[in-house]
């Protein structure tokens, strides 16, 4: 089976530069945008195994001031 999304590794990144742990992102997630996912979630998410929604990738880069399509792409703006 494939990866479940392409953006984990660098969610992850972005978290370590951030000095947060799994379970401060999914804590950050619930207060500020009443997104509930634990921290194995979050693990789930970084590995590729779970998926993201559209809204939790907004979200997860608002909180780690990254754009979301550096998540994505890995770029900041698309050609």
């Amino acid at each position: 089976m494939g990866e479940a999304n392409i953006s984990g590794p660098r969610i992850k990144q972005a978290r370590e530069i951030l000095g947060w742990q799994q379970s401060d992102l999914a804590a950050a997630l619930e207060v500020d945008f009443n997104i509930k996912l634990d921290q194995s979630d979050i693990s789930e998410i970084e590995r590729q195994k779970r998926g993201v929604k559209d809204f939790e990738l907004d979200a997860i880069s608002r909180l780690l001031r990254v754009s979301p399509v550096w998540l994505l792409r890995g770029e900041e703006s698309s050609s």
